[in-house]
Formats: structure tokens, C-alpha cells, sequence
């Protein structure tokens, strides 16, 4: 096939348009990592170093770096243990919001029952106030829930968790309408099979919904492994911090680290990047294909 001369300019444009738009998202990272290599804590300067630095590394993953002055640098602040302590939290929470946000749905999508749409309608407008607003009470609440169950309490990864799992609200909606595109005769010849209405959900909805329990893992995960209001509410002690808290501690009023906090800020995405790459074949199938296949 011969393309002609106008359709072969409009590609190369096409190219070139993409190509720029794509170094323009991307200049805030490469930004960011050449701060987080670059000698001293100051935001601007070399855009490549010439002399390439280890320091904030060092003070964000722990280990001693010589200065070309021969000044020992090592971290006294536990980066890795609030590096650990998000990847609990935002595993543990994203799990925990894809299974009740699963089952919510299938109830509202499959089930008939009293006040079903008022309560639909109800999670619509519950999910368009921000949990910073609630702030005061979660702490209240949290704080009053520790004195009678000690792991429940402030200062406590749990209470972050379960704090965490009201983002369930958006996700019932997303699920709930995923669960409606699938074909209802499936669930009826498994039934006829002799399945239970838990092997029907567990065996035939299940398989057919990984691509939206994909893309509701990501959107958890994301949320709460960078979320900052919340988390700075409810863990105070320095050992109990997630990495989003911890980084506030290398901006101080007198002077910001940006260099330090870059390289923490770099470290934060990493678990987003690694997660993101597992999903992508169940987002891609998600995005191409319905939850039957004819």
C-alpha cells in the first residue's frame, strides 16, 4: 500500500506531537531524579550532574556514603522502616477494600432488596466528600476506640487500615457495574449445576471480574500509599510513620532538603510502578474486552 506524501507528513507530526508531549509529563521526574543525585540539598543547579552524588541515597536507604571531603554521611531516621510500614498499610488496606467492595457490588448488582437504589444513591453522594474532612472524627474516634481495643487505637497501622477501607464507596460503583455486563445466564447454569451462591460468585463472577479488581487494587493502592492528611492524623510516632509522613520531616520551616526529599519521594513511587507493571495485562484485557467473550 502507498501512502501518500500528506499522510506520511500527518504521521510524522502525529509522532512528533506524542514524542513531546510524552518529555513534557516526563521533565518533572527526570527533575526529580537528577535532584536526588545531585551534591548538596538545593533545588536547583545541574539538570545531568557532572559529578554524580550517592548522599541522599544514603540517608533514604540507610547505608554510609563518603563525601569527597571524607564526611561520613548515614540517616538517622528510620526511611526504610516508614518504607515498609506503607507497603503494609496500602497492601493490606488495597486488599481489604477490593474484597468488601466485591462483595457490596454483587449484592447491588445481582441482589433485590429494600432501599436498594435510596442506598446506591446514597454511596454516590457519601463519595464526593473528601475523608480530610472527617479528620476531627476519625481521630476522635480512633482515639476513643484504643481504650477498650488497644491495637485500634492512634499510633496504630490497623486504625489506618480499617480508616482506609471507607474508600470502598467508589469502588462498589465501579464493580457493581463491571458484574452488570456479565451475561446472568452464567450464573444460572451454574447454578443448575448444583453450585452454591457463594461458588457462583467465587467461581464464575470472580474469574470474569479480575480486570475491574485489577484496576480497583491500582486505585487503592495509589491512594493510600501517597495519601498524607490521614495518615498524619493518626500515626504521631516515628516508628509507626508511612513514608508519605516521613518525607515531611526533611522539609523543614528553616530550610527544605530537596535533595533528600527527592530521593524519598522516588522511593514512594517504586512499589506504585512495580504493582502497576503486575496488573497491566488484567487492565489491558479490561479496557478491550467485556466480561463475556463471544
Amino acid at each position: 500500500m502507498v501512502k501518500s506524501s500528506s499522510l506520511k507528513r500527518r504521521l510524522l507530526a502525529t509522532h512528533l506531537f506524542m514524542w513531546s508531549f510524552i518529555g513534557l509529563i516526563s521533565f518533572p521526574l527526570i527533575m526529580v531524579l537528577s535532584i536526588s543525585f545531585r551534591a548538596g540539598n538545593f533545588a536547583v543547579g545541574e539538570l545531568i550532574p557532572s559529578q554524580p552524588s550517592l548522599e541522599h541515597w544514603a540517608l533514604a536507604l540507610g547505608f554510609t556514603w563518603t563525601t569527597p571531603d571524607g564526611v561520613k554521611l548515614q540517616s538517622s531516621l528510620p526511611v526504610m522502616t516508614w518504607f515498609f510500614n506503607s507497603i503494609k498499610v496500602s497492601l493490606l488496606s488495597s486488599v481489604l477494600i477490593v474484597a468488601l467492595s466485591t462483595t457490596g457490588a454483587y449484592g447491588f448488582a445481582r441482589l433485590n432488596f429494600r432501599f436498594k437504589l435510596p442506598l446506591l444513591k446514597t454511596l454516590f453522594v457519601i463519595q464526593m466528600f473528601p475523608p480530610a474532612l472527617a479528620l476531627t472524627a476519625y481521630y476522635t474516634f480512633f482515639d476513643r476506640l484504643g481504650d477498650h481495643v488497644s491495637w485500634l487505637g492512634i499510633n496504630s497501622h490497623w486504625s489506618l487500615i480499617l480508616a482506609y477501607s471507607g474508600g470502598i464507596v467508589m469502588h462498589i460503583w465501579l464493580i457493581r457495574g463491571y458484574f452488570q455486563t456479565i451475561d446472568v445466564a452464567l450464573e444460572e447454569a451454574a447454578v443448575i449445576d448444583g453450585a452454591t451462591p457463594w461458588q457462583t460468585f467465587r467461581l464464575v463472577m470472580l474469574p470474569l471480574s479480575l480486570p475491574v479488581l485489577a484496576v480497583v487494587f491500582i486505585l487503592s493502592f495509589v491512594g493510600t500509599i501517597s495519601e498524607f492528611p490521614l495518615a498524619s492524623v493518626l500515626l504521631q510516632d516515628f516508628s509507626e510513620m508511612t513514608l508519605a509522613v516521613g518525607a515531611r520531616q526533611f522539609l523543614f520551616p528553616q530550610r527544605y532538603m530537596w535533595g533528600d526529599f527527592a530521593a524519598v519521594a522516588i522511593l514512594t513511587g517504586l512499589p506504585i510502578t512495580l504493582v502497576f507493571l503486575w496488573c497491566q495485562r488484567w487492565i489491558v484485557d479490561g479496557l478491550t474486552a467485556g466480561g463475556v467473550k463471544g
